[in-house]
């Protein structure tokens, strides 16, 4: 798996976003997690880049270090650990959260969702250790805003995760996500109500909610897709299955030791 994330450098819609997006007040710890963020996605993405595409170095140096190393307090209490938020899956005592800053235009988000994040899931959600929270990060232009919204509104109905498998499904962001795709889409993530659905996607929650979510990323300093942070620990790009792995044990056994 390539851990190159997608750049949002050619969203014009992203570059508007950016220039009024507000910075996150949660502490110095930020600063340097947004650092840490822009220099694995520019890892990643630069033309040189090829020599070692399924790792990216910045991650690489943080991951290979110890349990404290690039874990920033004040990021970790971006977990909302909200029992009914419908974009979250796992305990919300879980010790670990991962939150991910994705768009379902994302070719590499989509790698993740169907190659890593289900084995996360049999392997540490099942078991209590883990804990996912969604994140809308749209940067690829009208298409990822709109899908980000109609994922939101199928959340609302309890079916995100079902919307969120069918529209990363292989194949599927090339269909595009025109409004006619989106209602098709929910049927198949087994929506109830779409009428209700084409209501919720086109009104000012789920407008609000898209936005809070992706000014949280850019406060971080994200500036591709996807981005993560892992109690507290920035990690961007497409990671291997292993790599998630290393980072949750270490966070879990840095909890327990709490």
């Amino acid at each position: 798996m390539s851990a190159s994330p997608h750049s949002s450098r050619n969203s014009s819609r992203a570059r508007s976003g950016a220039s009024s997006r507000k910075p996150l007040a949660i502490g110095a710890g930020v600063v340097v997690a947004a650092l840490l963020l822009g220099f694995a996605s520019y890892t990643a993405t630069r033309p040189d880049a090829g020599a070692s595409p399924s790792r990216n170095a910045a991650a690489d140096a943080d991951t290979s270090a110890g349990p404290q190393t690039g874990v920033y307090p004040e990021l970790e209490k971006l977990a909302r650990r909200d029992a009914g938020d419908p974009l979250a899956r796992g305990r919300a005592d879980a010790p670990v959260v991962l939150i991910e800053y994705a768009d379902f235009k994302c070719g590499y988000c989509g790698k993740f969702a169907r190659d890593t994040e289900p084995e996360l899931v049999k392997k540490y959600v099942e078991k209590g250790t883990l804990r996912i929270e969604w994140r809308n990060f749209p940067i690829f232009g009208e298409e990822s805003e709109a899908v980000a919204r109609a994922a939101w509104a199928a959340g609302q109905q309890g079916r995100f995760w079902e919307f969120h498998e069918a529209a990363y499904a292989e194949g599927a962001k090339e269909k595009g996500f025109g409004s006619g795709r989106l209602r098709e889409l929910a049927k198949t993530a087994g929506v109830a109500d779409l009428d209700r659905f084409e209501e919720d996607r086109e009104g000012d929650a789920a407008e609000q909610a898209v936005r809070k979510d992706r000014d949280e990323a850019y406060g971080l300093g994200a500036t591709s897709t996807p981005s993560f942070l892992v109690n507290g620990r920035p990690l961007a790009g497409a990671q291997p299955t292993e790599t998630f792995a290393e980072v949750i044990e270490a966070a879990a056994k840095q909890a327990a030791a709490k």
